[in-house]
């Protein structure tokens, strides 16, 4: 079911509601009116009649005979009925004399001086009438003809006004739900013209300030990240395809070249090693992709356990030693307080591919072959800097250096991918931290990262 049969329908029935609360309350309080005026009446009735009948401290039924087939009555279908302190009947207006009222009624009446109950249709109110010496109980019964028909009239004039109300709701309903409804049709009609070729060029109107308007908004911040992605990703297999297809056709190629004629033992031996080297830079390229890929992954996809800091930075001067002959310089700014400033949750083997990269580039633009490392503590962080002495990076191209395969012009002579740092990046945001870099040509480049720590 469509949102806007939903507005109107919700709309319609708790409008409905409650205007059959307001007509119930409104005739059951109409109902309870009525009923108390004619108790009211009753009441004023049964009092005036032992008025007339006492006279002279004597009960004068003759003159209510009299007066009850003339004028007197004026309620429809009324009875009277009179008795003496004893419950002896003195006067009857009905024609079956073999009716009579309980005696319960009858000692209810005479010890509280008024009751009131209904018999079927009939409202009956009895009083005990005093007047000097003479006490006599009256009671009057009649049907409120007139009450209960103007009753009638104003439950067929509500029922009336209910039906013609539901539905002019049900009309208003729809035509005010098609109205709120109208810009989320029009957003959807937009939507559903967005592909992957023209997310760049495409934008949803917004207009106002409501709720329809944000969620466009956010659509529209929505389409500028994924076309974002989606340029980053055609980068990316654009630029991996291009950096695994070069060692691979120049692997290629020179065994062709080779395998075309006889060749003498040194050439064999030069085609192998040349091979080997585009082998070898295949295969770190390679890992470099695996690690990106693993790096994409969500927080929720590898556990986090208590990494120590200093622990892991100690392992890179052996990794480095052994890989190009580098060599790590690890120092404090500060001595800890506890060693929970330098233990962090984090993901060992994320951890230790982010300080491989980072140490391994200082090693190999450094003039020397030494990565300084400097580690120090904030109150929520521990900071852990690596230092160069190579060539520094031109501040234009700063904020591209995370980029994958973005490799500075200055590093174009020394072997790499232009992976590194955009692994790094990913690694610290993954462990919610921050990565930044500063640097000075001719003097060296500071890579600056900070870990939550315990």
């Amino acid at each position: 079911m469509k949102i806007k049969y939903k507005i109107a329908i919700y709309y319609t029935l708790s409008a409905t509601i409650l205007l059959i609360s307001f007509a119930s309350l409104a005739y059951y309080f109409s109902s309870q009116s009525r009923k108390a005026e004619y108790l009211e009446r009753l009441e004023y009735r049964a009092r005036s009649i032992a008025n007339v009948i006492i006279e002279d401290d004597k009960i004068k039924v003759d003159l209510l005979r009299k007066l009850d087939k003339t004028t007197f009555q004026d309620l429809y279908k009324e009875t009277i009925l009179v008795y003496s302190p004893g419950y002896d009947l003195l006067y009857s207006n009905l024609k079956d004399t073999t009716i009579r009222t309980l005696r319960s009624r009858l000692d209810y009446i005479k010890r509280n001086g008024i009751y009131n109950y209904e018999k079927g249709s009939d409202e009956v109110v009895g009083v005990y009438y005093t007047e000097g010496k003479i006490s006599i109980i009256v009671i009057v019964s009649s049907l409120d003809k007139y009450g209960f028909q103007n009753l009638q009239n104003l439950k067929r004039i509500l029922l009336l006004e209910l039906a013609v109300a539901a539905v002019v709701l049900v009309v208003i309903g729809y035509v005010f739900s098609r109205k709120m409804v109208q810009p989320i049709d029009k957003l959807v009609q937009q939507m559903n013209t967005i592909n992957a070729n023209n997310l760049q060029d495409t934008k949803i109107a917004v207009r106002g300030r409501d709720e329809i308007a944000q969620l466009g908004s956010n659509f529209n911040t929505m389409l500028q990240r994924l076309s974002a992605s989606f340029d980053l990703q055609k980068s990316f297999v654009s630029n991996a395809s291009h950096e695994l297809r070069t060692p691979l056709a120049s692997i290629i190629s020179q065994l062709q070249v080779t395998l075309s004629k006889e060749r003498s033992k040194d050439d064999y031996a030069g085609v192998l090693t040349s091979v080997l080297e585009d082998a070898e830079n295949l295969s770190d390229l390679t890992n470099g992709l695996l690690q990106l890929a693993q790096s994409e992954l969500s927080e929720q996809r590898f556990s986090l356990y208590e990494v120590r800091i200093d622990e892991l930075l100690l392992e890179m001067g052996n990794l480095i030693k052994l890989k190009h002959n580098g060599r790590v310089d690890i120092q404090f700014e500060k001595l800890p307080e506890a060693d929970t400033q330098l233990t962090c949750n984090g993901n060992e083997t994320l951890l230790k591919i982010l300080f491989l990269n980072l140490v391994d580039n200082a090693c190999k633009f450094s003039q020397d072959n030494t990565a300084r490392v400097f580690i120090d503590f904030q109150p929520q962080y521990v900071q852990i800097q690596v230092k160069d002495n190579g060539m520094g990076i031109p501040a234009a191209e700063l904020d591209k250096i995370f980029e994958p395969f973005y490799r500075g012009q200055n590093a174009l002579q020394t072997r790499g991918h232009g992976l590194g740092l955009s692994i790094c990046k990913k690694i610290v945001q993954l462990h919610k931290g921050h990565i930044s870099v500063t640097s000075v040509l001719q003097k060296g480049t500071v890579f600056t990262v900070l870990l939550p720590h315990l």
